[in-house]
């Protein structure tokens, strides 16, 4: 049974469950996934462990209650460890979270350990009761409690030694990242659980120490770690090794003699980062990405590796695959790898051996690959613009997949997709999705949204609950979600052609291909508008100087002064390795700021690190004083800034979600159709005028 669509408005949307991450029973018998809902007052999403049938014969059963419970991850002996607050009824989204465990057999879920930092990551052997975690640490793991109450009198200061100093939204520093051997406690009333760092060498001069968002695993036996870990590397860059950490008695000891608890670096590429790393079932190798450094004048490069333990040997797997896996996991027998990479507006599951790749799934973007010990299946969640995700089963003899038991039915849709194609003037095809409205035809033609993607190293396939085409289409508009130039699943060349040049063929693609679609007769030209967020919001504001065929255009978070943006990215000594300072003057949009002509909506969080909010207050300022459509002596103008002084490079807390949506669906209404809709009550905006500050 399908529900009636969610997209009405911004609220009823939020009222949507959401399904996110998987995990695998060792035995088979058992898959769990998790489901976020929105809390009774509508301020989060509270999320809740649910048991799928991994048959399809019975419903999804919820197994938690309480407090939100997260990450699911089976130890050997069968218990569900998850993360969730210290106490059961603490809804507080910054309450630290403990390790807990839910027994099968009986009982309700007990904690099994805690620290004052929290605990980030959790993985485990699946032939040992070894259990592993990440969590931070400040000073180091002996006095981080009492440096945690000296920095809860009141003080942020954080001292640097290196780069980087922020990622994302958020601080480095002096909080370090360990990696944790972990023995799990009595629960709730009894003993604690103990943790003991096996990475005394985790802090190094860069923000968040040398583990920070470390990829790793742990060997069936339980014997030893695989992980990713920083180095310093040229120019400033920190780049990311292979190492082995030894979990056997002593260790934690880490000398860097090689002894127990030391760790061994397995691979050192100083051209390229190496990430995800699985340990094969049979425990001889290790397969992992490598992601080869951008220059200037060369995309990045992602393929499969595989690691032999015991010769220390290095391959490419896949042979010529032209692709970018996104994820790896062995099949049962050690044979081969599981992967996923964008192909052509979807991210179906490869078998991947040495010599070759070969696509097992048709339509659909999968995540969260858990392979069934008999070797027979692998299950997923799917999801595409037709479905959010969900939990299949996939056939690994003939790629067949069966959906199974949801914890909540699909939402029907308010409209339809299509697959959409142009060839351009290099002769290259470019592909886009197109969602209509119901009712779109040549008597009834819809306006058009041209909605682009970030990354820009990206593709449109598979849902968002961030950026959903359907709240648009639900309000009779058709969207257009083109994959440029840059975009990922097309091979190496399509990335290629547009490296360093985003304003020229990716915006070539973009204006021919929306072109195409204008001409269609069940669309009308007369009424278009863009939009696009991070590298969208950077073609949004290009477009803004470039063309003024459009009769609105938003923009989130989007990159405004290269010169200005290069230096204060969280990430900048990637940036510097992407452009030249002179690419990156060719390429800003600000030097076209006195050809903008459209009204634009500026979006943007003041939490954003990846692109500071700087970008968008200088926009908005040479917006309103050097554009072709500058404030009017009242200070009145057609551009509105929306701005949210507490989210990140995201709009992420429900409130505000409702709030943006509600914005850019009056801001299009306004422009587009010719028809005033009221902007969001809390904004405080006086009926009339879209926008205006309500001075009472």
């Amino acid at each position: 049974m399908v529900a009636a669509h969610p997209f009405a408005d911004p609220e009823t949307y939020l009222d949507t469950p959401r399904t996110a991450g998987l995990a695998l029973s060792p035995d088979g018998t058992r898959l769990v996934t998790v489901q976020s809902t929105l809390s009774e007052d509508r301020t989060r999403f509270d999320t809740a462990l649910w048991s799928v049938d991994p048959t399809g014969a019975e419903p999804a059963r919820r197994l938690t209650r309480g407090a939100s419970a997260s990450d699911p991850v089976f130890a050997a002996d069968g218990r569900l460890l998850f993360r969730r607050a210290a106490d059961a009824t603490d809804s507080s989204p910054k309450a630290s979270k403990a390790l807990w465990a839910l027994d099968f057999r009986g009982g309700e879920p007990q904690r099994i350990a805690y620290r004052a930092g929290g605990v980030d990551t959790v993985r485990c052997a699946v032939g040992s009761d070894r259990i592993v975690a990440t969590g931070p640490v400040l000073g180091d793991p002996e006095r981080d409690e009492q440096v945690r109450a000296l920095r809860e009198k009141g003080v942020t200061a954080i001292l640097h030694a290196g780069y980087p100093m922020r990622h994302w939204d958020a601080d480095l520093g002096p909080a370090v990242t360990h990696l944790f051997d972990v023995v799990s406690g009595g629960g709730i009333g009894g003993p604690d659980g103990v943790f003991t760092s096996v990475t005394p060498d985790a802090a190094g001069p860069s923000g968040g120490g040398v583990y920070r968002d470390t990829g790793f695993d742990v060997s069936p036996d339980g014997a030893t770690v695989v992980a990713t870990r920083r180095v310093p590397g040229a120019d400033g860059v920190t780049r990311h090794v292979l190492v082995r950490i030894d979990l056997r008695d002593g260790a934690g000891s880490g000398k860097g003699d090689g002894g127990a608890g030391a760790a061994e670096t397995l691979v050192d590429d100083p051209h390229a980062d190496q990430s995800s790393p699985r340990i094969s079932p049979d425990g001889t190798r290790v397969a992992y990405l490598r992601e080869e450094h951008p220059e200037p004048d060369a995309a990045p490069r992602v393929t499969a590796q595989v690691l032999d333990l015991a010769t220390g040997r290095s391959e490419r797997w896949g042979g010529d695959w032209d692709r970018w896996p996104t994820a790896l996991t062995w099949t049962a027998d050690s044979s081969a790898l599981l992967a996923t990479a964008d192909d052509h507006g979807h991210a179906p599951v490869f078998r991947v051996d040495r010599t070759s790749a070969m696509r097992l799934t048709d339509e659909g973007a999968f995540t969260e690959l858990q392979v069934a010990p008999a070797g027979d299946v692998v299950f997923a969640l799917r999801a595409s613009y037709l479905a959010p995700p969900h939990p299949v089963r996939i056939s690994l003899a003939d790629g067949t997949v069966t959906a199974l038991n949801a914890p909540a039915p699909l939402p029907s849709l308010p409209g339809t997709l299509e697959d959409v194609d142009v060839l351009v003037a290099d002769g290259t095809r470019v592909r886009a999705w197109l969602a209509l409205p119901e009712g779109t035809s040549p008597d009834w033609q819809a306006p058009l949204v041209l909605w682009v993607h970030g990354g820009p190293l990206g593709s449109w396939n598979t849902w968002s609950w961030r950026w959903n085409p359907w709240m648009l289409v639900a309000a009779g508009y058709a969207v257009l979600m083109p994959d440029p130039a840059l975009s990922t699943g097309y091979g190496q060349a399509f990335v290629q052609r547009g490296w360093g040049r985003w304003g020229a063929e990716v915006y070539t693609d973009l204006t021919t291909i929306t072109d195409a679609v204008a001409d269609r007769p069940d669309i009308d030209s007369t009424r278009t508008a863009m939009m696009g967020g991070s590298f969208g919001g950077y073609m949004a504001n290009w477009m803004a100087g470039h063309t003024d065929r459009f009769r609105a255009i938003v923009s989130h978070a989007g990159l405004w002064a290269l010169d200005q943006f290069g230096p204060t990215t969280d990430e900048a000594s990637y940036w510097a390795h992407e452009m030249t300072p002179e690419m990156a003057f060719e390429n800003s949009p600000h030097l076209s700021v006195s050809e903008i002509v459209t009204p634009m909506l500026i979006t943007h969080g003041d939490k954003d690190f990846r692109v500071p909010i700087g970008e968008s207050l200088r926009l908005w300022w040479e917006l309103l004083s050097e554009s072709a459509s500058p404030a009017d002596a009242n200070g009145e103008t057609v551009h509105r800034f929306l701005y949210f002084p507490d989210e990140n490079h995201w709009i992420l807390t429900p409130p505000h979600i409702a709030v943006w949506y509600g914005a850019v669906l009056a801001f299009l209404s306004t422009h587009v159709l010719g028809r005033e809709l009221p902007m969001p009550a809390a904004l405080g905006v006086r009926p009339g005028r879209t926008g205006a500050p309500d001075e009472n």
